[in-house]
């Protein structure tokens, strides 16, 4: 059984369905187990397929696939009014549509995965929020995109998914460094880092609080987050971080996604 959270804000629109995924509800096997929807990852192709054919009928799509793209941590976000080819997928972090039926989504295991519509004008998308697309601004860019498509900021409720939290989310002096020389306001996103037991320890970053705070300085209708940890929850969510730590050769994707009904 398939066992999406949902928001309730997003959950409360018109005409508007979507479900942040966990890992549970689908058939993979392994260290995918088991509703691994990354066409990117070594599972069985059929058994990723068969999941994400799940989602979409969950959410009364009206093909048997969910439309993602290839992620790269980038800024563009892209409109799409069909399914695409899964051999030849456009680049892009922001997935928007108006087609009525047609599912969206993106692919996360730590990152923080986002999902934005306005029911009014009848477009959603969907989004991938790593630090480096959030700082980059890939947020913005799904807003102005899903404008030129005739959405209006102030109508667009915009809800963040789960992702890596902080105490699971240690970073180096490198990444404080970049984002401190973007903003030196970053600051309050992490921990500070300091000796213990003679030896030092890192400074653990914020993921979802700076989503939110690029996402509340936008201007949208409403925000909302339901972040649990990626990490540390493993019987719900694949965790990138996770699987390395654990030396497994490989990991699963989580998907989430949101449709016009």
């Amino acid at each position: 059984m398939l066992t999406p959270i949902q928001t309730p804000k997003l959950s409360s629109l018109v005409n508007i369905r979507h479900g942040f995924f966990t890992r549970e509800g689908g058939v993979s096997n392994g260290i995918y187990t088991s509703l691994n929807c990354g066409l990117g990852s070594q599972d069985k192709s059929d058994s990723v397929l068969e999941n994400r054919r799940r989602v979409s009928e969950h959410l009364d799509g009206r093909h048997d696939q969910v439309v993602t793209l290839y992620q790269e941590h980038g800024t563009r976000a892209l409109t799409v009014t069909a399914a695409l080819p899964r051999t030849d997928l456009p680049r892009a972090d922001a997935v928007v549509t108006a087609t009525p039926g047609l599912v969206i989504g993106i692919l996360t295991a730590d990152c923080a995965p986002v999902l934005f519509a306005d029911p009014v004008a009848g477009i959603v998308a969907a989004a991938h929020a790593g630090w480096r697309g959030a700082a980059a601004g890939i947020l913005e860019a799904t807003v102005i995109e899903m404008e030129r498509m005739g959405a209006q900021r102030s109508r667009i409720t915009a809800a963040l998914g789960p992702c890596i939290n902080q105490p699971a989310y240690e970073v180096g002096p490198e990444f404080e460094a970049q984002l401190l020389a973007l903003n030196p306001s970053n600051g309050r996103f992490f921990t500070q880092a300091n000796e213990k037991a003679g030896s030092p320890t890192k400074a653990k970053f914020d993921l979802p609080g700076y989503v939110l705070s690029r996402l509340n300085l936008i201007g949208l209708g409403a925000v909302e987050a339901s972040a649990a940890c990626t990490y540390t929850n493993e019987s719900q969510f694949f965790s990138f971080r996770r699987t390395t730590h654990q030396k497994e050769p490989d990991y699963g994707r989580q998907i989430s996604a949101i449709v016009v009904a």
